[in-house]
């Protein structure tokens, strides 16, 4: 620290930013003393962990919070801006701190950044004990870090700052400057909405709230045109896009109309490609609705259609009518439940030929050898039906498809009832017409 650099100015989150670990808020399920992290405090004994969280939550804080707390020497890596070079000077220098009873906590802020060769690289370092890692990453650590690391190193998740976690920020911030932010009551509600869960997001906010110094405070309207939304959290290639998929498609799945509009709102909102989406679409149309409403495949295809014609914004009200019917559709997986059995007794059964009287004989010698020999012509039938067999002779009959009694497959269930009944009664009595 050089003789003026106490008084240079510092960004309000700076300095607010936690000297205990019982300071940091939103995260007592794990830093609490009977929490998993506070637990390893008070004892003194550290473990390599990943801490896995979204912005703004307070990876980088309790990472070197940790290291002060446990007389750990705090060794700061970025995986954005270091190498294979800077990570080898840290090892040899925790080797000699080591040496003289002191130990490392290397913290690695976006440790996903790293490729699977630099993450192998820290293996044999962790193993022995010459450095505790203390990796941060808002991504999911299955899918970005290697399986060798991850056994070696505990995952903690992080939360979200919820909106008791970030009025506790805002009061701090108004005893730091002693200032009243300049908000009205549903101004200062949606400053935090604004802050999506991000600390340090939301005190930039109030930094810049402080500096303007209206006249009356500011209502939701004025605040919104004063300063910068913060982006909605969505990376399209990453688990958030997964995730929001999924809880599209599980909410259609689940009838629930509102909450499905809100997935789509947010993926849209996000930048999703809504090609992307409709093709999901298509997908909820023939796994979770089905035969149940026939209806449904072609309104989600004439939803894509309609969004390739117009494009956005306007193509999206196609997706959004697509959604609202599908959630509002009777439900059933019976074809997708079926298509399944019939590949597991497929792959069981093997090479099984028909029977041999569903066989075409287009020659005199497949004539002589059976082909086709006994077939009945179903047409010709009173019924229109011959309850012949179809499987391969020696293969008890199965029973896939299970129409429930919802929507349309509830007319299907009664055909492939009464179809049941006659199999049965020509198998009983072959003569009867």
């Amino acid at each position: 620290m050089t003789l003026f650099s106490a008084s240079a100015p510092r960004p309000l989150a700076d300095r607010l930013r936690p000297r205990t670990l019982a300071e940091v808020v939103g995260q007592d399920h794990l830093l609490k003393p009977s929490g998993p992290v506070g637990r390893m405090v008070a004892s003194h004994r550290l473990a390599s962990m990943i801490l896995w969280g979204p912005p703004g939550c307070g990876k980088t804080t309790i990472a070197r919070l940790l290291a002060d707390q446990t007389e750990f020497h705090f060794e700061p890596l970025s995986a954005v801006f270091s190498g294979v070079a800077d990570l080898r000077k840290v090892f040899d220098a925790a080797k000699q701190r080591r040496g003289a009873g002191r130990g490392t906590l290397l913290f690695i802020d976006e440790i996903h950044r790293f490729n699977r060769s630099q993450q192998d690289g820290f293996l044999p370092y962790v193993e022995d004990g010459t450095v505790t890692l203390v990796g941060a990453t808002t991504e999911n650590p299955s899918f970005e870090l290697n399986a060798a690391l991850l056994s070696r190193a505990q995952v903690f998740v992080l939360n979200r700052l919820d909106d008791a976690a970030l009025e506790l920020l805002l009061t701090r911030a108004e005893a730091e400057t002693r200032k009243k932010l300049p908000l009205d009551p549903d101004a200062r509600q949606a400053v935090k909405a604004m802050a999506d869960g991000d600390g340090r997001f939301l005190l930039n906010l109030c930094e810049e709230l402080f500096a303007l110094a209206p006249d009356k405070p500011l209502d939701t309207t004025t605040l919104i045109g004063t300063i910068q939304r913060r982006a909605p959290l969505y990376d399209k290639s990453q688990e958030g896009h997964y995730n929001l998929i999924s809880a599209l498609h599980k909410s259609v799945r689940g009838s629930d109309t509102d909450a499905a509009l809100y997935w789509l709102a947010r993926m849209l909102a996000g930048g999703e490609d809504p090609r992307f989406i409709a093709r999901r679409l298509v997908r909820m149309a023939v796994e979770d609705i089905g035969l149940a409403d026939p209806q449904a495949l072609p309104q989600a295809l004439a939803a894509w259609e309609t969004y390739e014609r117009l494009g956005s914004p306007e193509g999206e009200l196609a997706l959004t009518q697509c959604v609202i019917y599908m959630a509002t559709a009777p439900k059933s997986n019976a074809a997708y439940s079926a298509s399944k059995a019939a590949m597991r007794s497929a792959r069981e059964t093997g090479s099984l030929m028909p029977p041999m009287h569903i066989l075409n004989a287009p020659t005199k010698l497949m004539k002589g050898l059976g082909y086709g020999k006994g077939y009945e012509y179903d047409h010709d039938t009173p019924e229109g039906f011959s309850g012949q067999n179809y499987f391969p002779d020696g293969m008890p009959r199965q029973n896939f498809y299970r129409p429930p009694e919802r929507g349309f497959e509830r007319e299907i269930r009664k055909r492939l009832d009464y179809w049941s009944k006659l199999r049965a009664q020509k198998a009983a009595d072959p003569d009867a017409e």
